[in-house]
């Protein structure tokens, strides 16, 4: 079965070039596309896409909120964010939001089919060190301390859990954390899985977002 893509940017361009080559995918197809956040809700459940393409700066309703309006959906799809980067500050929100992940504008091709990919099958895209950039950039500027309820939950982990889960918040991959702690790439996916359940969350980017809201990682990926 095809992965079916909804492209939301209000750039015509963009959208014409994302197309031609999601098009040239035999497990990919581009089922609707939208100018802004607000044409992105009108077509949204005509269209029922597998996986969104969002972009976030865009008029009438931004990525962020019609991420957020779209991943509160019973059965949402998948948001992938696109951003710019350096000139967009919104990018970590949209992860607050409910996005999957998110990647840079200037992809490369094969990067981008394989984070909708990697999105659709239930993964988070967290490209390691274009992560850390962002949320060094960004964690000064989120709201005070989380609250009580959240450091609680973390309180739920075991000690190799919480390693991991300091891990995963780094950008480390699954690799990463297994040759740093001794153990195999199966054993931390079960820890990571049960993180997720522990924590109520949905996947590793809500895991790196909790994290620094929570100061278990400052400012330059360090606990």
């Amino acid at each position: 079965m095809s992965i079916r893509v909804m492209l939301v940017d209000d750039q015509v361009l963009l959208r014409t070039g994302f197309r031609m080559v999601l098009a040239a995918q035999p497990d990919m197809e581009v089922v609707a596309e939208a100018g802004d956040g607000a044409e992105a809700l009108e077509v949204l459940g005509p269209a029922a896409p597998d996986v969104v393409l969002m972009d976030v700066r865009m008029p009438r309703l931004d990525g962020v909120e019609a991420t957020r309006r779209i991943c509160a959906r019973e059965g949402a799809p998948k948001v992938l964010i696109l951003t710019t980067f350096d000139l967009d500050e919104y990018a970590f929100s949209a992860l607050k939001a409910g996005a999957s992940g998110f990647m840079l504008k200037d992809v490369p091709p094969a990067e981008l089919l394989s984070a909708i990919r990697a999105v659709h099958s239930g993964d988070a895209v967290v490209a390691p060190s274009t992560t850390r950039r962002l949320l060094d950039r960004f964690t000064p500027m989120m709201p005070g301390p989380a609250d009580v309820p959240a450091k609680g939950r973390i309180g739920r982990l075991t000690e190799r859990e919480r390693e991991v889960m300091l891990l995963v918040a780094q950008g480390k991959s699954n690799g990463e954390i297994a040759a740093r702690l001794v153990l195999s790439e199966a054993t931390v996916k079960t820890h990571v899985g049960r993180i997720l359940t522990k924590l109520e969350l949905r996947d590793r980017v809500q895991v790196v977002v909790l994290a620094y809201e929570t100061g278990l990682v400052r400012a330059g990926g360090m606990p």
